[in-house]
């Protein structure tokens, strides 16, 4: 902004945006909320705002308000006409007129695509660089049946990133694989009902459901033996399923389930496939495993 021929009162005001608005948002996005005390609307929607911003700090979010009655240049500059007016600045330029979001939802949508949208740099993203590595290994741990060692490099991750849900997750899965379920349980039971929704949690909780359900068999042979006797005797296919999931042997329990599902899809009100889905969701439905047995299992159903 121009500050040729200006009156000291909007020069200081130019100034004071360059310094809260414009070097800010270099880095972060900054939302700026023209208001006015006289202003209901700007009073109702200041509490939703404020909340949202302080929520999305850490995402690289930073809330600037300014008076109109007070900067009536800056809000000249913006084309202000009415209030409240929000906008969004990234690397001193309007990039998003938020005025229409009068809800938490709506404007933590809209911030959302922007971020996702945004180089934004922010606590959040380079704490996400910095764990990235060590979930990894975690995960490698995991994958290895190295639940004491996975618990112990999630638990030190979780000391720095407490609400990261792929840290808890990872707690809860290996919890599960020592055996030690009444845990996991609780800490799942303890999550912010927000959280306890995503997917890293969804996993975790559908590897739970299926230790509880596991009886690791010894000797799967006189199950065998009634299956050979009747290839549709899937209760004792099913059991057969169980049996090899808690062997883990993934792969025969997910022919067995399919199996069921070939030969009569609504067996016992498709537990089968319901079965199949909860070790699908305990992998994780990125996994290139999931994804060949998902497409064998629409070859059966839409065959």
């Amino acid at each position: 902004m121009a500050t040729l021929g200006m009156s000291e009162k909007d020069k200081a005001a130019v100034e004071d945006f360059r310094r809260d608005v414009v070097d800010p948002s270099r880095n972060s996005l900054v939302i700026v909320d023209f208001w006015a005390e006289w202003c209901g609307p700007c009073k109702q929607l200041a509490p939703v705002i404020e909340k949202v911003c302080t929520d999305y700090a850490a995402k690289g979010v930073k809330l600037v308000k300014i008076n109109v009655d007070d900067n009536g240049f800056i809000a000249s500059q913006f084309r202000v006409q009415s209030i409240p007016a929000v906008y969004a600045v990234f690397q001193g330029q309007p990039v998003a007129d938020l005025s229409q979001a009068r809800t938490e939802g709506q404007l933590k949508q809209m911030l959302d695509q922007l971020l996702g949208q945004l180089p934004i740099q922010s606590e959040e993203k380079a704490q996400a660089q910095e764990i990235a590595p060590l979930i990894a290994m975690g995960e490698e741990m995991l994958a290895g049946g190295e639940y004491a060692r996975a618990l112990s490099i999630f638990e030190q991750i979780a000391a720095m990133a407490p609400d990261n849900v792929e840290v808890v997750g990872g707690v809860v899965r290996a919890l599960v694989g020592l055996g030690r379920l009444d845990d996991a349980e609780a800490l799942l039971a303890d999550l912010p009902p927000e959280i306890g929704k995503e997917q890293p949690m969804e996993r975790a909780r559908a590897a739970l459901t299926l230790a509880r359900d596991a009886r690791p068999v010894a000797d799967l042979s006189a199950v065998e033996a009634r299956l050979a006797a009747d290839p549709d005797d899937h209760e004792a296919r099913f059991e057969l399923a169980g049996g090899l999931m808690a062997n883990g042997d993934r792969d025969a329990a997910a022919d067995a389930l399919l199996e069921i599902v070939r030969r009569d899809r609504d067996w016992n009100e498709g537990a089968a496939r319901t079965q199949l889905l909860t070790l699908f969701g305990a992998v994780g439905l990125e996994d290139p495993w999931v994804a060949a047995q998902r497409r064998r299992l629409s070859q059966i159903l839409f065959a």
